[in-house]
């Protein structure tokens, strides 16, 4: 495998993904980030109809705003991403959430000081010395420290007996947790190498925002003492940077990022890579045989250079803010969600067929895989874009050395568009359930699939 560390508003179908795109201000003060984010958590979303009154979030509406406006403003970013990936469950309510922020921050800590009296001298980075950033890293983090045990030692005498009570509790949860010495050794040994290789070059790491590669560091040895079975693997730095960045906060960052893994750790298991590129080989074969065939002259080795897109949610392949952005459409999962519905649909529009035909016959049909996910789409638009020019590659040198040039230069509207397109004419095709006029003359068209379909793109 290779290695993974080296708008405006669209108001047609395809068009109206687009949001405004999150401006990073490299101009500002970047400090460490905060351990924990209380305000947060009674902090209220302005997206419309989202949140009601008492603090809870209609999910369903928030992936579909996400979706069809190409992402939130940047300055709600980071509290919708802690609905958007689970950190803070959508049915909660402020006061809950309250309590839970303190909860969560308090396991936490406990986590981390597990592993750190496992293996002290992990606590430390082992640094280079030619490396003066690192250095100036460190003494940011320090500080840090330094500024949160003395806000501890400020708590009032109530705060500090509830918190005693939950550190007491999370505790005897985590009792039973063991740790394999060499196993847990090794992955921060490979954190250790991949961290310092985190894009420096964001507004995130500038001056004292140096300390965050530490946090980034703990969070990541936390996540793979207490998820053996996933543990650390390359990539996984540049994910959990993204979360970093957004949230601004350990404790939200690991919350978030293990939920994120919940549902994706596989990706980074070989069986996950293999089924990523079988997938996307399958998609594309749909959409354009000529292109398939190419790429998949000598093996499916052709296809490895989309596993990084998809792994990493195309991080290099677009500007940075906007690379951020695609994974917030990415990660709101309101398409697939939606063409699940969609099946449901023509399954429906079936049954009523066969009853209502003279023979009951019933057309043999082509099933809609909810495999394909949207991103998949993203990287077959992508191809598409490009076909041309791949067809011009004749081995996987070549292949390998054109799609590496296209980081940093596609336009995520375009390809936005493009895919849309792509998805709704896959799924139109699947769901044509009543070939040659075969259906029925009172169907409502809130009971015709197609209207469904034709829903994937309209706000309600």
């Amino acid at each position: 495998m290779e290695d993974l560390n080296t708008g405006n508003p669209r108001q047609t179908a395809g068009e109206r993904l687009t949001a405004s795109s999150p401006q990073l201000d490299g101009g500002s003060q970047r400090t460490v980030a905060a351990i924990s984010s209380p305000a947060l958590a009674v902090a209220r979303l302005t997206l419309p109809r989202v949140m009601d009154a008492e603090g809870r979030v209609d999910e369903s509406r928030l992936r579909m705003h996400i979706f069809k406006n190409g992402g939130v403003c940047p300055s709600e970013r980071g509290l919708a991403w802690r609905f958007l990936f689970g950190m803070y469950p959508c049915g909660s309510t402020a006061l809950e959430r309250s309590l839970l922020q303190d909860q969560l921050a308090v396991r936490y800590q406990v986590m981390k000081r597990k592993w750190q009296h496992f293996l002290p001298s992990a606590m430390r980075m082992r640094l280079n010395g030619t490396d003066a950033e690192l250095l100036a890293a460190v003494r940011y983090f320090d500080q840090r420290q330094a500024q949160t045990q003395q806000q501890s030692q400020d708590r009032s005498e109530a705060v500090r007996v509830r918190m005693a009570f939950l550190e007491l509790q999370a505790q005897i949860l985590f009792e039973r947790v063991t740790f394999d010495r060499e196993e847990l050794q090794e992955a921060i040994r490979i954190i250790d190498k991949d961290v310092p290789r985190t894009n420096r070059d964001l507004s995130y790491y500038q001056n004292e925002g140096l300390g965050n590669l530490l946090v980034l560091r703990e969070i990541l040895i936390t996540y793979a003492a207490f998820h053996p079975e996933v543990s650390y693997a390359q990539g996984m730095n540049d994910l959990c940077s993204r979360f970093l960045e957004v949230l601004d906060c350990e404790v939200d960052t690991f919350w978030s990022f293990s939920c994120y893994m919940e549902k994706f750790s596989r990706d980074f298991r070989a069986d996950g890579l293999h089924r990523k590129m079988e997938l996307e080989a399958a998609l594309l074969k749909e959409l354009d045989p000529p292109l398939y065939a190419h790429l998949m002259k000598g093996n499916m080795e052709r296809f490895t250079f989309c596993h990084r897109w998809l792994l990493l949610g195309f991080q290099r392949e677009f500007e940075h803010s906007e690379a951020l952005r695609l994974f917030e459409i990415l990660s709101c999962d309101h398409l697939e969600l939606i063409s699940q519905q969609v099946d449901r649909a023509r399954y429906q529009e079936r049954v009523a067929q066969k009853f209502s035909t003279e023979d009951g016959s019933e057309s043999e049909l082509q099933a809609i895989n909810t495999d394909f996910t949207f991103e998949l789409f993203i990287c077959a638009a992508i191809l598409l874009e490009h076909r041309e020019s791949l067809l011009q590659c004749p081995d996987d040198f070549q292949l390998l050395q054109y799609t590496n040039g296209l980081q940093g230069t596609l336009d995520l509207n375009s390809i936005l568009k493009k895919a849309e397109h792509h998805f709704y004419n896959y799924c139109k095709r699947c769901a044509w359930d009543f070939t040659n006029g075969r259906c029925r003359p009172d169907r409502s068209k809130h009971e015709d699939f197609f209207y469904h379909l034709r829903s994937l793109f309209v706000l309600k």
